[in-house]
C-alpha cells in the first residue's frame, strides 16, 4: 500500500521545469531511492512533498492531499525531512535542538524526556547530549538533525544525501541507522544520494531522475543496468 503517491507533479521556476509531470509511489515500511545527477530536482522534489513551495498535480500522503499546505502542516501529518547541510540551532546543545523536535506544533507530553533520552541513544549521541551544536562535528552536526526530525514521531521520513561529507565508517554507520529505523520502527525512508553504493546497500527500489523527469524506477541491481541510466547518470566507467 502506497504511503505517498507523487501525480504528474510538476514545478517551474521561471521557464526552467525543474520537476516535469513527475509520477511515482512509495510503498508503506519501504526505503525507496532517489538518484539522478545534479540539478536533476531532486531535492526541489522534497521540498514540494515538505510544502516549501506550490506545485502543479497532486502529492498524496496516506490518501489525502499534502501538496500546497505550509510546511509545518506537512510536518504535523507525519512527514519528517533532513538537510544537504545539517541545520541545527548552533546555539543550543543536543538535548535542546531534539526538545524542539519534540515539541513541534505546541505538544507536551508527559513522557518527553524519556523520548529525547531514547533518540539521543537511538543515533549514538548519548554522553553528548549537553554539547553545544555549534561545537559538534559534521557526522555528530547530521545526528542531530536527524534526531529532530525524528522526535516529531514521522511516519515518513525524507533524507537528503545523508552520507555527504562522511568517512567510510560514519556512512556504515548511517548505513545501519537507517536500517534500523525502517525495521524496527517502522519509518518509511525516502533517500537522496549521490554514493549509489549506499542507495544498492539499503533500498527496496530505486528511482533515477534528469532535468525533472523520471528516466527509470525499480529494483537497484536492474535500475543500475539500464543503458539509459548508465548514459546519463552513472557513465560508462560504471558499467
Amino acid at each position: 500500500m502506497a504511503i505517498l503517491e507523487a501525480r504528474n507533479v510538476t514545478k517551474y521556476f521561471g521557464r526552467l521545469a525543474a520537476v516535469n509531470n513527475l509520477s511515482f509511489e512509495v510503498n508503506d515500511g519501504e526505503i525507496f531511492g532517489i538518484a539522478g545527477p545534479n540539478g536533476a530536482g531532486k531535492t526541489t522534489l522534497f521540498n514540494l512533498i515538505a510544502g516549501a513551495y506550490p506545485c502543479k498535480g497532486e502529492i498524496l500522503f496516506k490518501g489525502e492531499k499534502i501538496n500546497n499546505l505550509k510546511p509545518y502542516k506537512v510536518c504535523q501529518k507525519g512527514v519528517a525531512r533532513t538537510f544537504q547541510i545539517p541545520l541545527v540551532f548552533p546555539s543550543l546543545s543536543v538535548y535542546e535542538n531534539i526538545a524542539i523536535g519534540a515539541r513541534f506544533g505546541g505538544r507536551r507530553r508527559d513522557d518527553e524526556k524519556s523520548l529525547i533520552l531514547k533518540i539521543i541513544e537511538l543515533i549514538g549521541l548519548d554522553g553528548k547530549e549537553n554539547l553545544e551544536a555549534s561545537h559538534l562535528r559534521l557526522f555528530d552536526k547530521k545526528l542531530t538533525m536527524l534526531g529532530i526530525a525524528l522526535a516529531t514521531q514521522p511516519k515518513l521520513l525524507m533524507l537528503d544525501e545523508p552520507a555527504g561529507g562522511l568517512n567510510p565508517a560514519e556512512i556504515q554507520q548511517s548505513i545501519a541507522l537507517f536500517k534500523r529505523l525502517n525495521k524496527e520502527f517502522g519509518i518509511t525512508l525516502v533517500v537522496i544520494e549521490h554514493l549509489m553504493k549506499v542507495l544498492m546497500g539499503i533500498s527496496e527500489r530505486l528511482m533515477i531522475i534528469h532535468d525533472g523527469e523520471k528516466i527509470r524506477q525499480g529494483a537497484p541491481v536492474e535500475v543500475a543496468g539500464d543503458k539509459r541510466v548508465i548514459e546519463i547518470y552513472l557513465g560508462s566507467e560504471y558499467a
